[in-house]
């Protein structure tokens, strides 16, 4: 049942609570966004820069690569840990509230153009978006009863709302942090999640009963349990990086960032694992969890391609591509808002599309499938810039709007259908652990996307993409051929 108010307010047909959680998740979105399009930039560019907007980090671009999916890869790891503390410690709501600090406190350690003030930001962000991230989400899920024909289109706009603070952040902090100073871009970042908070707070009442409650509350010995492991991690974490560093003389990144994708490969097998395990679940909540874990692999291979714009078709379009609109030269980091426009001409036409079709929509795994074909195919359009590039030419910018177009349709078929579903398929007093589940996908895919950008050092840009875009449509043909299968197994969830 929804945890409004009978008689709650309605907006354009929508629970009006929903405006609250979609600028929340837009701030903080704006924040991660802004601070994504300049991250692999800032690593790539030089250490001795003396003209704005200063020294970067000067890392090879596979090591810069890798960095960045393993950053993308812990802020949707983290989130388990986070579902845990809203489940069992907080709820939701002060999930929310307690993230959105920490993030804003990484970015602007971040500004401090300090090394180490950078990597420590950074761990920071990740922690807070942990809190905050599946929280929002599965608050948007108890505006509405299971039945509410309204789910599919709420959650569709507030995906919108997500991807208007993305659209926003590069030309805000992209423009300065490339421009002016790296390290201002941070700051800007931090200020954007100051204002989400802000709001936040001043919708607090209006969200009724929504993400108040704790839903499984933890017994002392569960908190004194949690709080033993989470020692354990830190002073293990901790021994790890000070053996590397006295012992072998300095972390290798390649080396390191290849660890942590086994360790979160490892992470996704153990939490399925407990899933499975739990106790009190139904004959009907196992045969949804068995549907879930394919439709959790299908996403890790979508953001393993699609995660990739941010870092390989980013650097693509910084050292191959040709930005100039007559006398004016496009900022790198502006093409990161191409996506999001995109999403926001688009979002509304299949949030309506879904809302007027109702049951006779494509299932949920169909979309997915039909997501598998179109990200493959992203990347296959990539093919002659690289060839292009190859024969020392500068590709046209038309060939990178063309792959985020592609992107974006497919992104739209998956991305908001896939938080919908998971709502509908969590078993009782699991909905943030498994909105956390499914933001672990988008983990795994983000760091084993960022061991594959290596192989371009074996085949090639061209290659590559071939490569990449030919596996993707395979496998979503593979994928297809199981849908009737997942259709049984969610028993009645479309």
């Amino acid at each position: 049942m929804s945890l409004l108010p009978p008689t709650e307010k309605t907006m354009f047909g929508q629970p009006r609570a929903l405006a609250t959680l979609f600028f929340t998740e837009m701030w903080e979105r704006f924040s991660y966004y802004g601070m994504r399009a300049i991250l692999v930039l800032y690593l790539v560019a030089p250490p001795d820069g003396m003209t704005p907007p200063g020294g970067g980090l000067g890392f090879s671009t596979p090591d810069a690569v890798a960095i960045y999916g393993t950053y993308s890869s812990l802020v949707y790891l983290l989130p388990l840990v986070g579902g845990w503390v809203a489940d069992r410690l907080t709820g939701p709501r002060r999930s929310v509230l307690y993230g959105g600090i920490t993030i804003a406190v990484g970015h602007f350690i971040m500004a401090v153009p300090i090394e180490a003030m950078f990597w420590s930001g950074l761990l920071i962000i990740a922690m807070g978006t942990g809190l905050l991230k599946p929280c929002v989400s599965a608050m948007v899920g108890d505006l509405y009863a299971p039945d509410d024909t309204r789910r599919d289109g709420g959650f569709s706009i507030f995906y919108m709302g997500i991807n208007l603070g993305a659209l926003l952040a590069p030309f805000i902090i992209g423009t300065v942090g490339q421009d002016v100073n790296w390290h201002l871009g941070f700051a800007l970042a931090g200020v954007g999640m100051l204002i989400g908070l802000a709001q936040y707070i001043a919708g607090w009442k209006g969200l009724g009963d929504v993400g108040k409650a704790v839903p499984n509350p933890a017994s002392p010995a569960e908190k004194r349990k949690a709080g033993f492991q989470t020692l354990f991690v830190i002073v293990a974490v901790a021994v790890v990086f000070l053996a590397d560093h006295f012992i072998f003389g300095g972390f290798d990144v390649a080396d390191l960032t290849i660890l942590f994708t086994i360790v979160v490969l490892g992470i996704a097998v153990f939490y399925f694992i407990r899933l499975f395990r739990q106790p009190n679940l139904t004959a009907i909540d196992k045969s949804r969890l068995r549907a879930f874990l394919y439709l959790f692999l299908a996403a890790v291979v979508f953001w393993a391609i699609y995660d990739q714009g941010g870092s390989t078709i980013n650097l693509f379009a910084e050292k191959f591509t040709n930005t100039d609109l007559g006398p004016f030269t496009i900022p790198v980091s502006w093409l990161q808002s191409i996506n999001p426009i995109f999403i926001i001409i688009f979002a509304p036409i299949f949030a309506a599309m879904w809302t007027k079709l109702a049951n006779r929509a494509p299932s949920t795994p169909m979309k997915f499938a039909i997501a598998l074909f179109g990200v493959g195919i992203s990347f296959l359009i990539m093919v002659p810039a690289a060839m292009q590039a190859e024969n020392s030419e500068k590709s046209a910018v038309w060939w990178i709007v063309a792959v985020f177009l592609t992107q974006t349709w497919s992104e739209l078929l998956l991305s908001p259908n896939g938080l919908s579903v998971t709502t509908k398929l969590a078993p009782a007093g699991l909905l943030s652990q498994m909105l956390a589940v499914w933001f672990l996908a988008t983990a795994v895919g983000d760091s084993v996307g960022g061991q594959l950008v290596r192989l371009i050092d074996v085949v090639g840009w061209t290659g590559y993409f071939i490569v990449c875009g030919i596996g993707t449509v395979i496998l979503g043909g593979l994928f297809l051929l199981v849908v009737p299968k997942l259709k049984k197994l969610m028993d009645g969830v479309r």
